[in-house]
């Protein structure tokens, strides 16, 4: 079986890591800090920085994907499977980056960029909730996470049931 190159491996873990960390910090943690809290303005730059890193890192990964060699899509040995895997994989790239736009659109809907990054001294809306860019940027982290546990247990099924290792196509060793 023949393993990406570790640089895409390296990528591929980092992106997921600070997915994960986004996901399960940003949100909930946030959402429980009141808009008027210092501690918000503290939380709100930390995430807007990561999410744009994201963004920035998912961009790279997806020209190196176009332009770069890498190796044949995996066989399931179902067609089904195969077509569910690829779909996966394209909606994740796709969550991604509705989560970094609509992070975006929120950011510059409710002024966050002049806020927290142009030192305008403003306060911070009283709410979030009232841009309809906040709402998607939920929606969008809620189906982000649920793809991804898919993701997971695709990998188990492939890791415990199949035991076909496709795993070490994204890990670190000898390329073959």
């Amino acid at each position: 079986m023949k393993r990406y190159h570790p640089f895409f491996v390296g990528l591929h873990w980092l992106i997921a890591v600070m997915i994960l960390v986004a996901l399960i910090l940003g949100g909930p943690s946030l959402a429980e800090i009141p808009n008027d809290s210092p501690d918000k303005m503290f939380g709100l730059t930390g995430h807007m920085i990561w999410g744009l890193t994201i963004g920035v890192l998912m961009t790279l990964r997806l020209a190196m994907r176009i332009f770069a060699k890498v190796p044949p899509h995996a066989d399931a040995g179902r067609s089904a499977l195969n077509s569910g895997a690829k779909f996966a994989h394209l909606g994740l790239y796709a969550l991604v980056f509705l989560m970094v736009g609509s992070g975006i659109a929120l950011a510059y809907s409710a002024g966050l960029f002049a806020i927290i990054f142009g030192g305008s001294g403003a306060a911070l809306p009283p709410a979030f909730s009232v841009f309809p860019a906040r709402v998607v940027h939920g929606i969008i982290g809620t189906v982000l996470l649920v793809l991804i546990g898919l993701h997971v247990a695709g990998w188990a099924y492939h890791q415990f049931y199949v035991r076909d290792w496709l795993i070490s196509r994204m890990w670190f060793g000898k390329r073959s």
